[in-house]
């Protein structure tokens, strides 16, 4: 005879029917109260620029949080089982395509992970936007403006300016999209440099319809109709289905309640963030407050456990030392990521090195040397490119194993640039003349008084076709192109992470931690399996952070310029920044370097 559930339930729990009615003893007036409902959220905030890399030890390291440090806590939240959802404050953060890829990743896996997401946007342009629309809900004050204008690449061109002061800009390039020099010799962008430029917008406007049109179950026809109005009022904007509700950030908890009242909610603010004890009371509290404003830590003992090395290779890339400043803006030094490249190469705990390069390029001398310090690793080396990859930093890349990029990350741009400016004239202005007395025909070839000789400009011709030959070859090897194939992708361009992809420049589109599951996988670990996590270089101390390295000559000065440059407005500040194209000219005799600096909106 088939029981029926109920019956079955009833005798589980009282025992056997015996066909006595049981009388229902009146519950607690307490019991029979509604258990008030309680949400606990996480609330993070997104703010500056989100450098890559470990951050800077001491008190100076919480001034600027690393890309690393904010992945790390959304990771976090993610899997803790005591929180019901997060509240991410995008406060305008400045981040190129590449981390609003990882960010946009870190707040799906929340939502995987059974956790609300709300963004709060108080003003946001494209990008923070893009971060904002992959939440389920998205706030807005009303007094709030969302900017989707589009895409725009500006580019600013100084030869009119060199031409008022009578500077001769004498550059010369190998490719012919390799625009580097183009700002400097040329007054508008010629055909290839449109070219290539039209096609990376193209790409990037693509993947800015698609995404937000997937988010936020709109029509790509209806994302492209909101782009055309380009800036909209809150209520526009949610309108248009761009935005959930039009409130202030302290009543987005009435909407978790969704109308109950009764309902608790706790909100854990920097959740995650890592507290500094600021008591500094007597003589131990002194030392306490000396070691965080000196960077000085605890050093941890040496772990023989497995461990993953991950090396960021982070900044224009120069010879020498990396530098850093208090606002996370850094340089790459040759002998810096040598030594941190040897230190996971001959650490036996060390199973794989993932490589995440974020750089513009350099020195082609110095980007040489780290690509050839890579390829005496005998372990699997993986590398995850972020927002940029090109020129330079395509090039140290170029040996590894697998190369993942971010669909937006600028990479390629595989091409040399080279040349000086002569300032003879110009300090003719000035009252400040010249007499030169030289042995050797091209003697002034690297001088910035004088322009190339014809003799001068054929020999540095000559280098630059000989480093950019080296550059497609040793390409064409790491990518297992033949050299004729490499070449045609070569010429300078630059290209969007998907459409590098598509040619073949790079293996995989993914994330850092795609990047890593690779590596273990490489190295025969499971990819699921929890590695010790090995950082390196090293960070800067905060003290060579504000005065530079004391084994440089003119770090102070450079130091200065830097913190100089960060109280002026945008617009005036990277043209400014530029500038150090034209030390790095003086300096080197070729550059692998980006075709120029991409700020688009």
């Amino acid at each position: 005879m088939r029981v029926p559930l109920a019956i079955l339930a009833c005798t589980l729990a009282f025992g056997p029917m015996t066909g006595v009615a049981f009388a229902q003893k009146p519950a607690d007036a307490e019991a029979t109260k509604t258990e008030k409902k309680k949400y606990s959220y996480a609330h993070i905030e997104l703010k500056g620029s989100l450098p890559e890399g470990p951050s800077m030890p001491g008190l100076f390291g919480e001034v600027v949080e690393p890309l690393d440090g904010i992945l790390g806590r959304l990771k976090k939240a993610a899997d803790d089982e005591k929180l019901q959802g997060v509240i991410v404050h995008i406060n305008n953060p400045t981040v190129g395509w590449g981390k609003v890829n990882e960010l946009r990743r870190a707040i799906a896996n929340l939502r995987a992970q059974g956790k609300t997401v709300y963004a709060w946007l108080e003003s946001g342009e494209t990008k923070h936007y893009l971060i904002a629309c992959s939440a389920d809900k998205v706030v807005v004050p009303e007094s709030g403006v969302l900017m989707l204008p589009g895409l725009r690449a500006e580019v600013s061109f100084y030869k009119n300016l060199l031409d008022l002061l009578e500077v001769k800009a004498e550059m010369l390039r190998v490719g012919e999209y390799k625009s580097a020099a183009e700002p400097y010799s040329r007054s508008e962008m010629s055909k290839e440099f449109r070219e290539e430029l039209e096609a990376v917008l193209d790409g990037f406007y693509q993947q800015m319809v698609a995404g937000i049109a997937e988010c936020r179950k709109l029509s790509p026809e209806k994302v492209r109709e909101a782009i055309d109005v380009g800036v909209m009022t809150a209520a526009t904007a949610k309108e248009r289905g761009l935005v959930d509700h039009v409130t202030y950030e302290d009543q987005i908890v009435a909407l978790i309640k969704d109308g109950d009242d009764e309902a608790q909610v706790k909100i854990t603010k920097a959740y995650g963030k890592k507290q500094i004890d600021t008591d500094f009371s007597g003589f131990n509290g002194m030392i306490k407050m000396m070691n965080l404003l000196m960077g000085v830590e605890d050093v941890p003992r040496r772990s023989s456990a497995p461990k993953l090395a991950v090396i960021s290779a982070v900044g224009p890339i120069m010879p020498g030392a990396s530098q850093s400043d208090l606002f996370g803006e850094q340089t790459m030094g040759s002998a810096t990521m040598i030594k941190a490249i040897r230190q996971a190469r001959d650490d036996d705990t060390v199973k794989a090195i993932v490589l995440r390069v974020d750089s513009p390029g350099g020195s082609a001398l110095a980007s040489d040397l780290i690509w050839h310090e890579l390829e005496t690793v005998k372990k699997p080396v993986v590398v995850s490119m972020g927002d940029v990859a090109a020129s330079g930093g395509y090039y140290i890349a170029m040996g590894a194993d697998k190369i993942f990029a971010e669909p937006g990350t600028i990479t390629g741009s595989i091409g040399v640039v080279g040349g000086k400016l002569a300032l003879e004239r110009s300090m003719a202005k000035i009252g400040i003349t010249h007499s030169i007395v030289q042995r050797g025909k091209n003697a002034g070839i690297i001088s910035i008084t004088t322009p190339f000789t014809d003799d001068e400009r054929k020999v540095m011709q000559g280098i630059l076709n000989d480093i950019y030959a080296q550059f497609t070859a040793k390409a064409a090897s790491g990518r297992k192109m033949d050299v004729d194939q490499l070449e045609k992708l070569a010429r300078g361009r630059i290209y969007t992470g998907e459409k590098a992809k598509e040619l073949g420049l790079i293996d995989e589109v993914g994330t850092l931690d795609d990047a890593i599951a690779a590596a273990k996988q490489a190295a025969g670990i499971d990819p699921a399996t929890k590695l010790e996590r090995l950082n390196l270089p090293k960070p800067v101390n905060p003290f060579e952070a504000l005065f530079g390295p004391l084994d440089t000559e003119t770090s102070a000065q450079t130091a200065a310029w830097s913190r100089l440059l960060k109280q002026l407005p945008e617009s005036v500040r990277e043209p400014l920044q530029d500038l150090s194209v034209i030390d790095s000219l003086a300096r080197e005799p070729a550059l692998t370097l980006m075709p120029f600096r991409l700020r688009v909106k």
